[in-house]
């Protein structure tokens, strides 16, 4: 039977590292049992998921469900996305958190139990949910949580695999740790709508969602539903890292962000490198250019998110346009 011809509502999109997981197909079966028209679909290569959502859009599915971390999420966000149809007329995007540090699902409050997860999506309740629309030098990008950019993307791309396996989001913080003493400030040139930034950043968030690299809550108070990014740029500290330090240590990570950081929610910003190319992280992809221009897309697509999600700030339900205005 083609994949056009299947009767499933719900697709699940699975990263294939997650394809052996026991509760997966226990959640699965279950879901099943109750009634629950559910096609799986497992990615292996790149591509996969890109495929995928363009067989369950033909085939009228009224949900995919993105099973793993926030990279999957991402892909399958920015699949449903690069199809020509308002958000109205997509499939929602569910959440089945299987990632390493499961950021924008520990921030949304998405349950981490697969069978909770997929009852979540298959709610029928969904979301307006904004993308970032990333142009790097000319290639387009989309984000579904957080771009980040300067010592925190190094420490999350650095972090070796079978570290991640081993101490889950802790080994971030093992690799940044280890990183420390080779902190280097990245030149950066920052403009947006009223607003503009020079200087040398040792970290950068764009915030759809609010944290990332396990964790790292770049963009605190960011929504997924305002129609803007949550800009935060930490600038070289100087004589002031270990005053720094010292209120992260004893106060906490947002105190110290609220002490050091340049802070501003914009509809979009553009980023110049002062040094050749930068890196950003693109929920776990990294993107070299020179030139950014990242962009807040309202109501790009729909998503299954609790009722009392932080990273809500609209009515259950609501939409704003056609999600392809920008």
């Amino acid at each position: 039977m083609s994949a056009a011809a299947e009767p499933a509502v719900c697709w699940l999109i699975l990263n294939g590292k997650s394809a052996g997981d026991d509760a997966v197909r226990e959640a699965v079966a279950e879901m099943r049992g109750r009634g629950q028209a559910l096609a799986v679909r497992v990615t292996w290569e790149s591509g996969d998921a890109a495929r995928w959502v363009a067989d369950a859009i033909e085939a009228g599915a009224s949900s995919v469900v993105a099973a793993g971390g926030d990279g999957t999420l991402s892909e399958v966000a920015a699949a449903l996305a690069a199809h020509d149809l308002p958000a109205a007329r997509l499939p929602a995007l569910g959440l089945l958190p299987l990632g390493t540090a499961n950021d924008f699902a520990t921030a949304a409050g998405v349950p981490l139990d697969p069978m909770q997860a997929l009852a979540l999506a298959a709610s029928g309740a969904a979301h307006a949910l904004d993308l970032l629309r990333i142009d790097a030098d000319g290639r387009r990008h989309w984000c579904a949580n957080l771009a980040s950019g300067g010592f925190g993307t190094e420490v999350t791309v650095e972090t070796d695999e079978g570290l991640k396996k081993l101490l889950g989001g802790l080994a971030y913080l093992v690799t940044g740790i280890a990183r420390l003493g080779r902190i280097e400030p990245l030149p950066v040139r920052v403009r947006g709508p009223d607003f503009a930034w020079d200087g040398g950043l040792i970290a950068l968030g764009l915030g759809n969602g609010r944290q990332a690299g396990g964790g790292q809550a770049l963009c605190p108070d960011a929504l997924v539903d305002d129609g803007l990014l949550d800009l935060t740029v930490i600038p070289e500290l100087s004589g002031e890292l270990l005053a720094t330090v010292g209120t992260l240590v004893k106060e906490g990570q947002r105190a110290a962000l609220e002490r050091s950081a340049v802070r501003a929610r914009l509809p979009w910003v553009e980023l110049e490198s002062g040094e050749g190319a930068m890196t950003l992280n693109l929920d776990g992809e990294p993107v070299q250019a020179r030139r950014f221009r990242i962009e807040c897309v309202p109501g790009r697509v729909r998503m299954h998110l609790p009722a009392d999600s932080p990273l809500l700030g609209q009515p259950s339900g609501r939409l704003r346009g056609d999600g392809q205005s920008g």
